[in-house]
């Protein structure tokens, strides 16, 4: 191969852009408010060029994360003393006393028998790509290397690299689309969504079935011997917005996994550990509002709310049937990474979960959860551009559309709905997650996922803002034409 050596022609490189930023995310070189404090379910952010600072209450804890609030004395003085108690561990040479603590947390608070170990890293889409790599491991253990395929719904979200977000399905990993985990191994199918997708006149019962015959027909169709997953949020965030499973539904795939030897994979890494399980279940997960610890999980995917955003951590809930496989198999896990289960990471969760369970606010934010989601019912009910509120425990969606046309009709993306909402809620004092694209690739919701320590008075201050914000936003819908 010959090199060209003819001499290049220098180019003046362009005069520099004005630097306003060092942090190459979001907006490019643009300032966007910075986070300084807190205090309960309040947050403080100042201005990136004034300086000026505002107390927003924050109905979306970021996302999803914090469920002690801010400001907390006791936890910050929790996780500050944690490093003083800690040392560096590499997985593959040793482990360290606080990974095992927070890991025995979690199973001993979680119903018998359903989990045996786990895997600590640093944020759920990590959680999710072991995950993966986990399974395909448990079925080589078994000798079955043919299955290499993960099934996940048609709109969903796991994360942002790319592992996670090859089973995911939504707007943001269309954009990688080429550098993906090739569409043959991992197939979709029917998100769940009974808003959108449920018949007139549908029963709940008739369309669960639906779901899980068209379900069996893909496995079928792509062969169970080559599928190893199926993988699903049990309750969706981002992707289309907290919608709670139909009776049915989640025991359906249950039996499925069991009948083809499929893994049964749940995400609860927005969702889960204490945002909105049962008061009556063991206190971390929200599948135990749909499962009997008989039809649980066999892998789980956790975080956000597992370190309330003091620390990066996120996890794998390992059950037997997968522990079981590698004990009679090679009792290897291939891979590690440099700050798996970090020492530090995991005593600070585990003392903030302790802190968590000894004040008792997974049943706290059950309660008033619940409440916010009956209140926000009543107050937008006759909105000209809600179409449903839904959700279950901390977390909750209001989906937009036009109220009072046959089919709830959308807004067009360009109307861009869902993040002026965002916006606007952030201008009168309200942090909510807008998101777009959950039906058919166009729609418009918000969510919410307060602190675990709010009170009525909070919740109320939460419905104020959010109406406000939802009103002003259909008066100028309406000036545009929209409605």
């Amino acid at each position: 191969m010959s090199i060209d050596s003819t001499p290049q022609t220098s180019v003046s490189p362009e005069p520099p852009t004005k630097q306003t930023s060092y942090v190459f995310q979001s907006t490019v070189n643009k300032q966007l408010p910075h986070a300084v404090g807190g205090d309960g379910c309040y947050l403080i952010v100042e201005d990136a060029e004034t300086g000026e600072r505002r107390r927003i209450l924050d109905g979306m804890t970021g996302a999803a994360v914090g469920a002690l609030g801010w400001g907390d004395e006791t936890a910050i003085e929790l996780v500050a003393n944690s490093v003083r108690e800690c040392h560096y561990s590499y997985s593959p040479y040793h482990c360290n006393k606080n990974a095992e603590a927070l890991g025995k947390f979690l199973i001993d608070n979680s119903p018998p028998g359903v989990f045996t170990s786990s895997l600590f890293l640093g944020s759920g889409s990590e959680a999710n790509e072991n995950a993966m790599k986990l399974v395909k491991q448990y079925f080589l253990e078994r000798n079955l290397p043919k299955k290499n395929k993960f099934i996940s719904r048609s709109t969903c979200y796991h994360g942002f690299t790319l592992g996670s977000l090859s089973i995911g399905a939504n707007s943001r990993a269309k954009l990688f689309q080429d550098i993906l985990l090739p569409k043959e191994l991992t197939p979709k199918t029917d998100v769940c969504y009974p808003f959108r997708y449920k018949q007139k006149g549908q029963s709940d019962e008739s369309y669960v079935e639906q779901l899980l015959d068209n379900l069996e027909s893909l496995i079928l169709k792509e062969g169970p011997d080559t599928v190893a997953a199926i993988i699903l949020e049990t309750l969706p965030g981002s992707s289309i917005g907290t919608v709670p499973p139909p009776a049915g539904y989640l025991p359906g795939v249950r039996r499925l996994c069991n009948k083809y030897d499929i893994v049964f994979y749940l995400d609860e890494v927005m969702c889960g550990t204490g945002r909105a399980n049962p008061p009556s279940g063991y206190g971390l997960h929200c599948w135990e509002n749909y499962l009997s610890p008989q039809e649980a999980p066999d892998i789980q995917t956790i975080g956000k709310t597992l370190g309330s955003g003091y620390i990066t951590i996120a996890g794998v809930l390992i059950g037997n049937k997968i522990q079981k496989a590698y004990l009679e198999g090679s009792g290897t896990v291939i891979g590690a990474h440099t700050y798996a289960s970090h020492s530090f990471n995991c005593l600070a969760a585990l003392k903030i979960q302790q802190y968590i369970k000894q004040l008792g606010l997974t049943k706290n934010i059950f309660k008033m959860g619940n409440l916010m989601g009956t209140k926000l019912h009543q107050a937008l009910k006759d909105n000209p551009i809600v179409v449903d509120v839904r959700g279950i425990g901390g977390f909750w969606s209001i989906e937009f559309g036009k109220n009072g046309t046959p089919d709830n009709d959308v807004f067009p993306l360009e109307a861009k709905v869902a993040l002026r909402i965002q916006a606007q809620a952030f201008q009168n004092g309200l942090t909510v997650m807008g998101a777009q694209g959950g039906f058919n690739q166009v729609g418009d919701h918000m969510c919410l996922a307060p602190a675990f320590i709010i009170q009525e008075s909070d919740v109320d201050e939460i419905v104020r803002l959010t109406t406000k914000t939802v009103n002003d936003m259909a008066v100028q819908l309406k000036a545009e034409g929209y409605l």
